[in-house]
Formats: structure tokens, C-alpha cells, sequence
């Protein structure tokens, strides 16, 4: 039986997080009531007391947590931003390759990627790993996302009756150039420079595609759409969360690509479309599934040996 802990279980994550192993035999859910969730003590015993603890919290939040762990076998899982580029820690995104697979079975450490880097990443990191796209290509990413991503108090404000008409349509933000999973985009794909990132939070509670537009003469090699479908396929070839579309060169749905058809889901698919100048190449998941709740439990499965999938919804 593997011991538990959700630190910071009342969060959009960690409700995830809680929903889908309440039901596991081989799981101990570790909880604290109401009133002691925010103890410090309470949560030291927690954590310390457990195999795995999840941290769903604020950056600031789950760095205390992990001071507050001083057993040297308790595993920390951990969702928020605080981790991700710290070389100490594994990096949650298992399909990259087999040293992060690897990484993430020995480690006491995994940080959860960002649901927009994982999109991202998933994209970029076999481009520049397999030599095809160079580590200076001025790359410009789009995500479109639910709402649910920004947390209660986003969910709160899109479901207030008397809310903003302008919530009712698209809103890119971040307009000045900075996002925080940049950094971890940057860092984990090995880029000469941040990539231009375009946000936009729509009107739909969960799911999201993350899109890179390219150019086939920028590219190494001689490489239409086509090929970087059969590229994908290739590298992406057995994975059992991340699979790769059948190739369309006019995208799915009619021309369309919609954002919410992997809501509730944990896996994440990956489309390429265009023609022999330029190419998109898009990841299609739900933000509250792959990017964040789903990647951080596929990652405990990881750990504790077991078929990854277990608990996830595919």
C-alpha cells in the first residue's frame, strides 16, 4: 500500500488529483481536516509520514513544503512553477526521451511541467533533439486555454452571472512578453532564446492546443509536413498518453482544431497539418489533465512501477 499525501488537496489540481486515486486499492490517501490542512507541524508529519506527496500549491508554498521534508525516502511530486528548471529535480514530461523516463523512476524529486510548456515542449524538444530545428529558430508559440487553468479565482469570475462582457470572448494576456513557463520552455528544450508566447483564456472551463508555426526553410533538412508527421509518429511511436493524428494538411474537425475536445481527458494529441513552406504542428490536451493533475499521477505510476495509465481517463 503506498502512502499519500495531497498537500494543497483543495485546489483545482489537487481535487483532481484526489478524484481519481480515491478509488485505488493500492493507495493510502493521507488527508488532514479543515482546520489543520495550513498547519505547518501538521503538514511536516503529513509528508514526512508519507511515500509520495503531491504539492499543489504556490510557488512560495511548495518550496516550504519540500524544507519540510526530512525523510529521506518520502517522494515529492510537485505541480507548482517552483521546480521545474532546478537541475536537482526530474522534469515530469516522461515521452521526451528515455533519460527523462529513466530520471523520473530514481528521482526523490519530479517537478511537473506547466500546462503550456508541456504542449510546448512535447513540439520542440524532439525538433531540436533530432537536429531538425536549430536552437536559434525564432520561434513564435499560440495557446488557447479554459479558464480553469488560472485557478478558483478565475473559475470564480467566469461563472459570476454579472461578470465582464469581455469574458465572453478570447483574451490573449501577457501582452509584454513575459509568461512564466517561458523560462521552463527555454530551459527544457535547450533554446538560444525565450520564444515569442501568445496566451489566450477563452470561455470554456478545461482544455486547451498549444500551436508552432514553421518554416520548412528554416528547417535542417529537406522537410515538408508530411514528413515531420512521419517524424512525430516515429518518435512518439508506442507512447500510451501522447499520440499523433492522422496526417491532414488542412487540419481536423472541417479546418478546425477545437480546444475543449480533450476536456476531463489525461492524454494529449499531437496534429500537424500545412504544406511544403510551412508547417503547424499543434498538442491538443486538457490543462487540468496532461497539464497538470493526469501528468503528476502518470508520473506516481511511473514511480511505483505500475502501467502508467492507471486512474487516468485516455
Amino acid at each position: 500500500m503506498t502512502k499519500v499525501f495531497i498537500d494543497g488537496s483543495v485546489g483545482t489540481t489537487g481535487l483532481r488529483i484526489y478524484d481519481r486515486l480515491s478509488n485505488r486499492k493500492d493507495i493510502s490517501l493521507m488527508t488532514l481536516s479543515d482546520d489543520k490542512r495550513k498547519d505547518v507541524n501538521e503538514r511536516r508529519q503529513m509528508i514526512n509520514s508519507s511515500d509520495i506527496t503531491f504539492l499543489c500549491l504556490p510557488d512560495d508554498a511548495a518550496i516550504e513544503a519540500v524544507s519540510l521534508c526530512d525523510n529521506g525516502n518520502t517522494k515529492i511530486i510537485d505541480a507548482s512553477t517552483a521546480h521545474r528548471t532546478n537541475s536537482d529535480w526530474s522534469y515530469g514530461l516522461p515521452e521526451l526521451s528515455q533519460a527523462h523516463r529513466e530520471s523520473i523512476i530514481t528521482s526523490k524529486r519530479v517537478a511537473v511541467p506547466g500546462c503550456h510548456a508541456s504542449g510546448f515542449c512535447a513540439i520542440v524538444y524532439p525538433l531540436i533533439k533530432s537536429g531538425i530545428l536549430p536552437s536559434d529558430y525564432p520561434i513564435v508559440s499560440h495557446s488557447v486555454t479554459g479558464y480553469s487553468g488560472a485557478g478558483k479565482s478565475m473559475i470564480s469570475t467566469y461563472n459570476d452571472p454579472d461578470r465582464a462582457i469581455g469574458l465572453s470572448s478570447p483574451g490573449q494576456y501577457a501582452l509584454g512578453g513575459d509568461h512564466k513557463h517561458q523560462k521552463e520552455m527555454t530551459a527544457i528544450c535547450g533554446l538560444a532564446h525565450k520564444p515569442i508566447f501568445n496566451p489566450i483564456i477563452a470561455d470554456f472551463y478545461s482544455g486547451m492546443v498549444v500551436s508552432v508555426p514553421l518554416y520548412t526553410s528554416l528547417l535542417k533538412g529537406n522537410y515538408n509536413a508530411n514528413k515531420i508527421h512521419s517524424f512525430f509518429e516515429d518518435y512518439y511511436k508506442g507512447e500510451k498518453v501522447i499520440n499523433v493524428l492522422p496526417f491532414n494538411e488542412k487540419g481536423m474537425e472541417n479546418g478546425f482544431l477545437y480546444a475543449n475536445e480533450l476536456s476531463g481527458k489525461d492524454n494529449m494529441q499531437i496534429l500537424i497539418s500545412g504544406n511544403d513552406e510551412r508547417i503547424l504542428i499543434a498538442t491538443r490536451f486538457c490543462n487540468l489533465g496532461k497539464g497538470a493533475s493526469g501528468a503528476a499521477i502518470q508520473c506516481m505510476n511511473i514511480i511505483i512501477g505500475l502501467d502508467e495509465t492507471t486512474s487516468l481517463v485516455i
